[in-house]
């Protein structure tokens, strides 16, 4: 999979209207993207991790782009009333906004690079692991960091300590810390190191491994 690398950050009013269109005010934004299905393990992570987020930086608010796929097997097993329920048990509710699938391309640019952190807390469940992770190429594509559990193809598509942080799966007390320790750097202190990560997976590199490899096909 490969990623298409943004010309040029998007404007400082194109994030502020992205902001006001969605009513997230000044908070740090910790974004999920992606299907809420069993795999992706949201409830969990707000019922296991996000208390502990909140606790320790009030000022966070977890956006979550995606919704539950009325053809996924067990679609409703994570729906958005679930989770915002188990979010409002824990006293965090207010910290929970769902922004539903986005299809104008110009906003999820705007997504990625009004957040602090990309959060991906899927779940390992034997059989079913998750693919390759292309979601968080794409927000290392825009500067943004992800914290995630070493589980399936992640591992390959979030690099410690230059894309993110990694954590042993399950293990929902450190994927909180790994959250907060980002949340204490610097902004901008990921920009680099995350977007010199995604660049190995720009098209037009992917492009000339692909001749490369066809030439030395040939050749034999």
């Amino acid at each position: 999979p490969g990623v298409t690398l943004p010309a040029a950050p998007q404007s400082a009013s194109a994030l502020q209207d992205f902001r006001q269109h969605h009513q997230l005010g000044n908070k740090r934004l910790l974004l999920s993207v992606g299907r809420l299905t069993t795999r992706k393990g949201l409830r969990e992570l707000v019922q296991q991790a996000l208390p502990a987020i909140v606790q320790a930086a009030p000022d966070t608010l977890l956006v979550v782009v995606g919704d539950a796929p009325a053809d996924s097997l067990r679609a409703s097993v994570q729906t958005r009333a679930s989770i915002q329920a188990v979010s409002d048990a824990a006293g965090i509710g207010q910290h929970l906004r769902f922004l539903g699938v986005i299809t104008d391309p110009q906003e999820l640019p705007c997504a990625y690079e009004s957040a602090t952190l990309h959060i991906f807390p899927v779940r390992h469940l034997p059989g079913d692991p998750e693919g390759f992770g292309m979601v968080a190429i794409e927000a290392a594509a825009h500067g943004l960091p992800t914290v995630a559990f070493a589980t399936g193809g992640i591992v390959d598509a979030v690099a410690e300590g230059e894309s993110g942080h990694l954590v042993a799966p399950g293990a929902y007390p450190s994927l909180a810390q790994a959250a907060l320790q980002i949340l204490a750097d610097d902004p901008g202190a990921w920009q680099t190191r995350t977007s010199t990560f995604a660049a190995q997976f720009a098209w037009p590199t992917l492009g000339n491994r692909m001749l490369e490899a066809l030439s030395v096909k040939s050749a034999l």
